[in-house]
């Protein structure tokens, strides 16, 4: 429930900075980070958090008792498989059945965080919105004519990243932004929800998964 990377999508905004608007000199920004530090997703998230508390509360408790349910199941089966001689057919019924009760308790959870999960994508779809337009300002003003992700290079000095500067012009750009989507909003009208603020409990909003089972269980 920490996680909104998923909903992240924009890493290729950085390509969308025109060449004629870049002077000279390479940088390295985090479009995820940019949006991560911004004051208005800080904002929603915590207005989100606020809003979903008993569903978000009841999903965590949830969790925690599937996961309680769970770990019997999947200790026996190790046990099971280490045994010599081990009966694949069994083993191979009971990682199934494994299977088939995490499927269960995933889609139990994600159920319970479905409302903050989507006011969570409308905030930081309004934010993202606005991504390629602070990019490209902060590259003008950095004087920047290669910009990339901290994920393809091996070594920078911290002066080179202008994450903070993306952030900055977010900021300016996107001061707020509205975390209660339209009824009939669905994720990724982009231009539609341009118009309104985005919602924002994404670190809680995200469901909590139910035990590794597929891991544990060998499957």
């Amino acid at each position: 429930m920490k996680t909104f990377t998923t909903l992240l999508l924009a890493a290729g905004v950085l390509a969308a900075a025109p060449a004629a608007a870049q002077v000279g000199g390479v940088a390295v920004a985090d479009p995820q980070g940019a949006i991560a530090n911004s004051r208005a997703w800080t904002a929603a998230r915590t207005q989100i958090e606020t809003t979903y508390k008993a569903q978000l509360d009841q999903a965590e408790a949830r969790r925690q008792a599937l996961s309680t349910e769970l770990q019997p199941l999947i200790q026996q089966f190790n046990t099971a498989r280490a045994a010599p001689n081990a009966n694949q057919q069994a083993l191979q019924t009971q990682a199934q059945q494994i299977q088939t009760r995490e499927t269960a308790a995933n889609q139990e959870l994600q159920r319970l965080t479905q409302p903050a999960q989507r006011a969570q994508a409308y905030a930081i779809e309004q934010i993202q919105n606005r991504l390629g337009e602070a990019v490209q300002s902060a590259v003008r003003a950095k004087n920047v004519s290669l910009l990339v992700s901290p994920q393809a290079v091996l070594f920078m000095q911290p002066t080179a990243d202008i994450t903070a500067a993306v952030t900055a012009e977010l900021d300016r750009l996107v001061p707020t932004v509205n975390t209660t989507p339209p009824a009939n909003w669905q994720p990724g009208q982009g231009g539609q929800a341009a118009g309104a603020a985005p919602a924002g409990t994404a670190p809680a909003a995200t469901p909590a998964p139910a035990a590794n089972t597929r891991r544990n269980s060998g499957r």
